[in-house]
């Protein structure tokens, strides 16, 4: 990890630390989740909102004036949305990405779940996903959260990334180790 890298998630781990307590406090985490996916979606979708966050031509008053409307048209909790006021005041709003992701990781722990990333070549049906969550529970031993992504190129089959471990078991890998298999032989 590059430094500038891990200084802002370790800024972003600060930030969701006290969020996560304060809202854990006030028995909010529901609410919190819901800011959450709310602030992602924002981030994904508005590059408007993406430029506020990042860009340094705005003042620490445009910006907190901007996080405060924001806030307030989204209806995120007080929690949340003074947090990103003080983030503001601080020029720490350009975190809020990895902060998200780091409030989703505590929310998951405290409840004893995990995230599975998958990728398969074609979208999978919900009985499937969750005949796949409760396999991996089973090998996990906690509740699995799926993560889906469609890739054709995987012709057939799953990736599978839980943690540090991954389970391949697509048919690209599958080729490609043969193709290796025979360029040793050949």
């Amino acid at each position: 990890m590059s430094e500038p890298a891990s200084i802002s998630s370790g800024i972003a781990k600060r930030y969701a630390t006290a969020i996560f307590e304060l809202a854990k406090e006030g028995k909010a985490l529901k609410s919190l989740e819901a800011d959450i996916d709310t602030l992602a979606a924002a981030i994904a979708e508005s590059s408007d909102f993406n430029s506020l966050i990042h860009s340094p031509l705005y003042s620490r008053e445009q910006q907190g004036a901007a996080i405060a409307a924001i806030a307030k048209s989204m209806k995120l909790s007080d929690t949340v949305a003074s947090s990103l006021g003080l983030m503001s005041a601080k020029r720490r709003l350009f975190v809020l990405p990895q902060l998200l992701t780091a409030l989703r990781g505590m929310i998951a722990e405290d409840r004893g779940e995990v995230t599975a990333d998958v990728v398969a070549a074609k979208s999978l049906t919900k009985a499937q996903q969750d005949k796949l969550a409760k396999s991996l529970k089973a090998t996990v031993g906690k509740d699995v959260k799926i993560k889906m992504a469609v890739d054709e190129k995987l012709i057939g089959g799953l990736v599978v990334k839980v943690g540090s471990k991954m389970i391949d078991t697509s048919i690209r890998s599958k080729l490609n180790a043969l193709q290796n298999t025979m360029k040793e032989v050949g």
